[in-house]
């Protein structure tokens, strides 16, 4: 039987600190993963559940976006994984009672763990402008109200569209059809927050936006290299992936500022050394760079490739494939010989020795992946550092090659389906040709609003109504003392979700929330059962079928509800079939098909199987759809963090406990922090040199060029080995030191990775 949820929130009340870990998964990840399980879903639900996810019949996971490899294993799931289902398919559930008893002024004082613990929503739910409680309302009473407020805009762009990355291709192609029906493209999504660095810079340099290996490539590369990323916490699948790789012969590098145990050693629960033995060692080389050093390090690849072929001519570099498929490689190469090692190794925090030595690798590899994270794409120069790190594979010809090229390691499950579905505030004029061409409607050709724009037009009261198709806005943006108060300005916000979050809190004038189905359920449309499909990581498209009866008959797909907002706005005399279109997903997927390149088939392929693989020109042929028509060398600006003199470069990072926003648990068992998330982890030299001992409280206070502050208080000093001059706490806790208006160059990215901050004891 599952257990009821928390009715206390208990904080940091009990936090203890204990030594870090040196490797991750083993029992104990079995452990934890059968305890939350159960303790949300029962016995009998979780082995049904969790048996169906990953598989081919079953559900995709709505957590990370890692592919699975044709063969499954029964157990195709990770720790993090079965959390997510577990907090997806739980038996707990809220209902209008909840709401009754609770007031939304009393709900904003609990913590995003307890508000995630409740239980299911089961029931729309309106806060009416002036109300302390939200109330139950019809679906048409809600789809009414919407409807009212969005045709009484002065202009569609007076509207905003935000998705998650958890909605299906289907849901995500019908909600952006929906949108510029309407007549707007302000269509801001997660990746705007996360991976839209690695769009920029890959379009530009490679002409598509996405990663070019497959699962397989990892397997017969020479050398990874994992950067800026914690695999064994963020994408737990991905280290059975590199085990299987390193037993193979590849080599793996980790670059990152704090040593993250699932690179350190894997303890796979699948094999039996995993259980009983000692685990496979994955990094054979740490590199502990300073946060933002790594356009640095990438530079100083580049300038010894560069040297190694002046003094070996045509062993090093290669040249036929340089001369046929890339442009502008004199131009980089005079700013890398220009770049000085002083400057090298200030940015990165190693030495020079360090630096040759992990070199060495990279210049006898015939076959290198370069996988990343977060840890590249929020940082000022985040795009000029992606396009470092494709020069590096560029110089050796490491695009288009099997097991070798780029693999941006996307976070969250369909995140980058939905931008391949049309999710996007800047569409091409292709893409608007076809949608127009497809559903007889004009499409709108100004681009509109990203996250940050966003939340810049609804502070300014120039958007007026907030629609979230899932997803925690509030958690998962910067400056949120700044955020909050723009979606409280708002007429109208509207929230289509599965479970509580803090985004139901902060409500515009008038608020709902539409409780929707899940990935875990059935879901039933026009008398048959529907099934969805979604992207990995590595541009697989495959289907996904829930099983569970859902939380609530009241429940509504996420198609269901945007095809009858759709009709309730548009009226029926539009000539999309949007009824017709969410009685049949099939019928979705055939206008996917005629709309979107590479979804030929669509709806035989996907039901082959793993699916299929989408085109990807630079892997599939060498061919390079860039404003060149080749691969682009790019001459950067070498650029790194600078940090005053008793300050330190913070980066945000995730609890194990913790998926995105979703706050699972109050453990971060691998860095030895438990019941608590307050923490900021600093090395024990620079807090020597700083007058601050360990497990002291302090505020943190961040500093900006334009002389503003922001200030998170009472933390908890946690003496950790990371970088010098370096620290990391956790966020959503830390979001509030980010100024909006700290973004990345080209891509608007919030700048979450690095943070100057002082340490000001606590009061």
């Amino acid at each position: 039987m599952a257990r009821k949820a928390p009715t206390d929130d208990p904080g940091d009340e009990n936090l203890r600190v204990g030594p870090a870990k040196d490797w991750a998964a083993g029992v104990p990840a079995v452990t934890v993963a059968m305890r939350d399980a159960v303790n949300q879903m029962g016995v009998k639900r979780s082995a049904e559940t969790l048996l169906r996810l990953n598989q081919k019949k079953g559900f995709d996971c709505p957590g990370c976006a890692w592919p699975e490899a044709d063969k499954r294993h029964i157990a195709e799931f990770c720790e993090n994984g079965a959390k997510a289902v577990a907090e997806e398919a739980t038996l707990r559930r809220i209902t209008p009672e909840f709401f009754a008893e609770h007031s939304v002024a009393e709900l904003a004082e609990r913590s995003g763990y307890w508000l995630g613990q409740q239980g299911r929503l089961t029931t729309p739910m309106l806060l009416d402008a002036g109300a302390e409680h939200y109330r139950p309302v019809t679906w048409d009473e809600a789809f009414g109200l919407i409807a009212d407020e969005l045709r009484g805009l002065d202009s569609p762009d007076e509207a905003v569209f935000y998705t998650s990355g958890r909605t299906s291709n289907e849901a995500a192609f019908l909600y952006q059809a929906f949108v510029r029906a309407f007549g707007t493209n302000n269509l801001p999504d997660c990746s705007n927050m996360c991976h839209e660095s690695s769009g920029s810079a890959l379009t530009e340099t490679l002409g598509v936006g996405k990663g070019s290996v497959s699962l397989a490539d990892l397997g017969k590369a020479d050398l990874i290299l994992v950067v800026g990323q914690n695999p064994g916490t963020n994408h737990p699948r991905m280290l059975s992936a590199l085990e299987k790789a390193k037993r193979g012969g590849t080599r793996i590098t980790a670059v990152n500022p704090l040593p993250e145990a699932g690179l350190l050693r894997f303890k796979n629960p699948q094999n039996p050394s995993g259980v009983v033995g000692h685990g496979t060692p994955l990094a054979d080389r740490f590199l502990q760079i300073k946060v933002g050093g790594d356009l640095a390090l990438f530079r100083a690849f580049g300038k010894l490739l560069l040297e190694a072929e002046d003094a070996a001519p045509g062993t090093v570099l290669d040249h036929s494939f340089i001369d046929t498929f890339t442009h502008g490689f004199d131009d980089y190469a005079k700013a890398a010989r220009a770049t000085g090692w002083p400057e090298i190794l200030d940015a990165t925090g190693l030495t020079r020795e360090e630096i040759q030595a992990a070199f060495e690798e990279v210049r006898g590899s015939k076959r290198l992946i370069v996988c990343w994270a977060m840890g590249l794409t929020q940082h000022k120069h985040a795009v000029p550092t992606i396009r470092e790190v494709v020069t590096v594979l560029l110089l050796g010809g490491h695009v288009g090659r099997p097991g070798a090229g780029v693999c941006p390691v996307r976070g969250h499950s369909n995140v980058q389906g939905d931008r391949t579905m049309g999710i996007y505030e800047k569409p091409k004029d292709a893409f608007l040709d076809a949608m127009s061409a497809e559903f007889g409607v004009p499409m709108p050709r100004e681009h509109g609003f990203d996250t940050v724009d966003a939340i810049r037009a609804m502070r300014d009261g120039r958007a007026k109504v907030f629609f979230a198709m899932g997803g925690n806005f509030v958690a998962a943006t910067p400056d949120t003392d700044v955020t909050e108060a723009a979606l409280r300005g708002t007429a109208l916000t509207v929230q289509v979700s599965t479970k509580l979050n803090r985004s139901h809190v902060v409500p515009g004038r008038r608020a709902l929330i539409l409780p929707t189905l899940g990935r875990t359920e059935t879901d039933q449309q026009g008398g048959q059962e529907q099934f969805v499909t979604v992207e990995d990581s590595m541009g697989l498209v495959h289907a996904s079928r829930g099983r569970l009866a859902p939380a609530s008959e009241a429940l509504l797909s996420e198609v269901a509800i945007i095809a009858r907002l759709a009709g309730t706005v548009l009226g029926p005399e539009h000539p999309v079939p949007w009824e017709e279109l969410a009685a049949d997903y099939d019928r979705i997927r055939d206008r996917i098909e005629r709309v979107i390149p590479g979804f030929e088939q669509f709806n035989t392929r996907v039901r082959r199987g793993s699916g299929f693989a989408l085109p990807h020109a630079p892997r599939d042929s060498r061919t390079f759809p860039t404003t060149t028509g080749k691969a682009n060398f790019t001459a950067n600006e070498f650029e790194a963090p600078t940090v005053p003199e008793g300050r330190l470069l913070l980066q945000t990072i995730r609890s194990h406990d913790q998926y995105n926003t979703t706050i699972y648990g109050l453990d971060d068992r691998y860095r030895g922090i438990h019941a608590g998330r307050r923490v900021v982890f600093v090395n024990p030299d620079d807090l020597k040199a700083l007058g601050i001992r360990d497990a002291a409280m302090v505020d943190l206070v961040s500093e900006w060029t334009d002389g503003t502050e922001r200030r998170a208080p009472e933390f908890r000093v946690v003496a950790y080995d990371t970088a010098r001059g370096c620290a990391a706490a956790y966020f959503p806790e830390t979001n509030v030191l980010v100024p909006l208006d700290s973004t990345a160059e080209i891509s608007n990215t919030p700048t979450s990775k690095a943070i100057v901050v002082r340490l000001e004891a606590a009061l």
